[in-house]
């Protein structure tokens, strides 16, 4: 049988984007499972959420939010630190750029290596890659919430640190006037899960306890379709529960049985690709949220960083 493509690296086939205005004021662009971005309307200002892998990309986004709307950019949210999420913050011009604590953190400790991962797992979101200036860094830091009020009779945009899941600094934004909660990867809705820097734990109970407790009825994962409706919200959080408590259950079996990490892996994938496979990056995650798990569950407390070098091993053992 023929070696699987590395990563995404085949992945060449430009995706569908698609614009939803989801009140007034309230966007989101989804795009067949690549990365989701939004934004939302202040009376005189906007805050965006997330920014894409390259200014050139996010410049694309914005062209097509304008059509709605010309505010400025205040606030730019960044849900965590992975390079698909942040380098294309530059094009927003952003007065404000904002993050967890612990994100600045990890950009500080891995944030380059991040970046020459992601280029080599997922190069087709890097529109043109020299665009990129350098690294992003938060002009503000919040630890366990930030509340940025939207004028007139908008009401309030939350943000919040729901625990250690996707990263140890995920948030997400909250609008409680609308009940619409931009999830970041916390969440994805028909779209595999990466768990490669991930609280397998901690996401899959408290965390996720805290995201279902906000009752959002409108939610936008980090990767998917838009959730519409408290049915379909319910439902992509337990697919996320449910996609981490099979890995846990799976990789924990093998280690208890002295087992491998490539036979953690088989286990992993053949208890998750009848229901799973067909999902956006399904096969491009799963190795490396395996060697995650594993560690993890081996005492391994925080990710170890992932290289360019790394990935291929591990891409190597697991699904050469």
């Amino acid at each position: 049988m023929a070696a699987k493509p590395f990563a995404s690296s085949a992945d060449v086939q430009a995706k569908e984007q698609t614009l939803e205005v989801l009140a007034e004021g309230v966007y989101a662009l989804t795009a067949e499972g690549d990365p989701n971005v939004g934004a939302i309307e202040g009376e005189d200002f906007l805050v965006c959420f997330e920014a894409l892998a390259t200014p050139v990309a996010a410049r694309k986004w914005l062209a097509r939010l304008r059509e709605h709307t010309d505010k400025p950019v205040r606030y730019l949210v960044l849900s965590h630190y992975h390079a698909v999420r942040v380098l294309g913050a530059s094009a927003f011009d952003a007065e404000v750029v904002v993050t967890h604590d612990n994100t600045r953190a990890l950009i500080a400790e891995r944030g380059k290596q991040d970046w020459d991962s992601e280029f080599g797992r997922m190069p087709r979101l890097f529109d043109e890659p020299a665009s990129i200036p350098g690294l992003t860094w938060p002009t503000l830091t919040f630890s366990d919430s930030l509340t940025i009020p939207l004028g007139g009779d908008r009401g309030d945009l939350v943000l919040r640190h729901c625990g250690r899941g996707h990263t140890e600094g995920d948030i997400v934004a909250w609008l409680p006037q609308q009940r619409i909660l931009f999830a970041g990867d916390l969440v994805e809705a028909q779209a595999a899960l990466y768990t490669g820097d991930a609280f397998h734990r901690d996401w899959s109970t408290s965390t996720l306890d805290n995201v279902a407790a906000f009752g959002a009825e409108t939610l936008i994962g980090g990767r998917g379709a838009v959730a519409q409706g408290a049915d379909a919200v319910t439902a992509a959080v337990a697919q996320t529960r449910h996609f981490l408590e099979v890995m846990l259950r799976e990789v924990g079996a093998v280690q208890a049985r002295g087992g491998t990490l490539r036979e953690a892996f088989q286990a992993t994938h053949a208890a998750l690709v009848d229901r799973y496979g067909r999902w956006p990056i399904f096969e491009h995650c799963l190795p490396f949220d395996v060697s995650r798990l594993w560690d993890e569950l081996s005492g391994v407390e925080r990710p170890r960083i992932w290289t360019a070098q790394r990935d291929r091993e591990v891409w190597e053992e697991l699904q050469g």
